[in-house]
């Protein structure tokens, strides 16, 4: 445990059944609470599953947008936009039909990750699929290996093969949901914690997590919770030092125009880690849906510019991935109550 930190009380273990779904407005996340130990957010994954992913992590059931409204998002007028993304398409995955959310694109364009709907009536697991070409996949199963009772999503890969994701399973004793395994042709071994990574404090969740393509570098979320809705919902850097990661002193200045009332999480990094995406939530309690953002940099120890809404991504979308040359992104997007991934290029 981190030195300094109060051992927390544990909450109870996370379970796959509980209260009925809420009566929802699709517009609006949904947060439920099933016993008052527990507690996970609910915003949909991604869906706002990453802004939110850490559905019953604490044992909070995951409640998901519902209905055929998929909203489109109030624009502020003054608000930098980037325009160089164009013609969104959808993207099919052959031999699956359900909800795909928080896509990753391995760094060599080869599989396409995902995990399916965050939503208290399923497991939520993670999926890959083969490509075909930029907008077509195969099927190729659950993950091997990755996918337990408990909740598993957002996937994230470094050049090396190293798969990093968010799971619940141990949250109850660990305080901590990030966890990695190497990948190799549709299956993951040698799964572990990632050490350095939680605050271990309870109510204090990583639901999301991206890493750079050479794997020295973490881009973590930290998330606080208060009356059953995130309150707060940061970026965070982390650094590699040996096998573990540690939190960069100065992440909160690199961060600083990227982070603010509003909730930031779902990070991609391009190559030359100078330019990020993300996802910005601008309250779990408001009725505008989440965007995608962009913000650069000049060099690597320089603070990210001023973040510009990606224009071409409309509607509800979360969790942008990069292509391996940065000249596409691939994103999902609530459709007709469903979740399904989006392309567009630049």
């Amino acid at each position: 445990m981190t030195s300094g930190l109060v051992a927390p009380s544990r909450p109870e273990v996370p379970r796959r059944s509980g209260p009925g779904a809420p009566a929802c407005n699709p517009s609006v996340p949904t947060f439920v609470k099933s016993t008052p130990q527990e507690a996970v957010l609910v915003m949909h994954a991604r869906g706002t599953m990453r802004a939110v992913q850490v559905a019953y992590l604490i044992g909070w059931l995951v409640g998901v947008g519902c209905g055929s409204t998929d909203p489109e998002a109030t624009t502020d007028p003054e608000e930098p936009v980037y325009e160089v993304f164009s013609s969104p398409v959808r993207v099919v995955i052959e031999g699956y039909d359900a909800d795909a959310m928080e896509p990753f694109l391995s760094r060599d364009g080869r599989y396409l990750f995902f995990n399916n709907l965050n939503d208290p009536s399923v497991n939520t697991e993670l999926h890959v699929a083969e490509r075909v070409d930029a907008l077509r996949f195969t099927y190729r199963g659950p993950l091997t290996n990755a996918n337990t009772e408990a909740l598993e999503g957002v996937p994230t890969m470094d050049r090396s093969g190293t798969l990093y994701f968010v799971s619940t399973r141990s949250y109850p004793e660990t305080l901590s949901t990030l966890y990695r395994g190497r990948f190799d042709e549709g299956a993951i071994e040698e799964v572990e914690l990632v050490p350095g990574v939680s605050r271990e404090e309870a109510g204090i969740v990583n639901f999301d997590v991206e890493v750079s393509p050479d794997g020295t570098t973490l881009y973590i979320v930290d998330a606080q919770f208060s009356d059953n809705v995130p309150e707060t919902a940061n970026l965070i850097i982390a650094t590699r030092v040996g096998d573990q990661f540690v939190r960069a002193p100065n992440s909160d200045e690199i961060l600083q125009e990227v982070n603010t009332d509003a909730l930031e999480y779902a990070a991609a990094i391009t190559n030359d880690g100078l330019e990020l995406f993300f996802t910005r939530f601008t309250s779990a309690r408001g009725e505008t849906p989440p965007q995608l953002y962009r913000s650069v940099r000049a060099t690597l120890d320089a603070p990210f510019g001023t973040p510009q809404r990606v224009e071409a991504a409309t509607g509800f979308v979360e969790g942008p991935t990069l292509d391996p040359d940065d000249r596409a992104l691939y994103y999902h997007k609530r459709e007709g109550g469903r979740f399904v991934i989006y392309y567009i290029t630049r």
